[in-house]
């Protein structure tokens, strides 16, 4: 009985296994097309090539910060949080991009 429930599991997991890699490697973001959706929903309040303040804080070296102007650390985490949530101005993001495009999105501002 052990033996057959190992062999199942086992099984399963080959059978899933590449599409849940499939799905991390989707995720983990395209910084050519973050700099389209950067373009596009961002650059008309944010610098991407200062810091300079524009209506928004410029973001170029945003991950190598030691905190946000929110005080939090610039980790993945708290740029999303940021993205979704807006605050201090900035409108939430969490309906106007999907997941795809803010890993995108994420992953060009830590080419900045």
């Amino acid at each position: 009985m052990k033996k057959s429930l190992i062999a199942a599991t086992c099984f399963a997991a080959m059978l899933t296994g590449p599409s849940l890699f499939a799905q991390k490697k989707a995720a983990a973001g395209d910084a050519a097309k973050g700099k389209d959706v950067f373009d596009t929903n961002c650059a008309v309040c944010h610098n991407a090539d200062s810091a300079d303040q524009k209506v928004g804080p410029g973001l170029k070296g945003l991950f190598k910060k030691d905190k946000l102007t929110n005080g939090k650390k610039p980790t993945t985490a708290n740029v999303l949080d940021k993205i979704n949530n807006g605050g201090n101005g900035m409108p939430s993001y969490s309906d106007m991009l999907t997941d795809q495009e803010k890993s995108d999105l994420i992953a060009y501002l830590k080419t900045l």
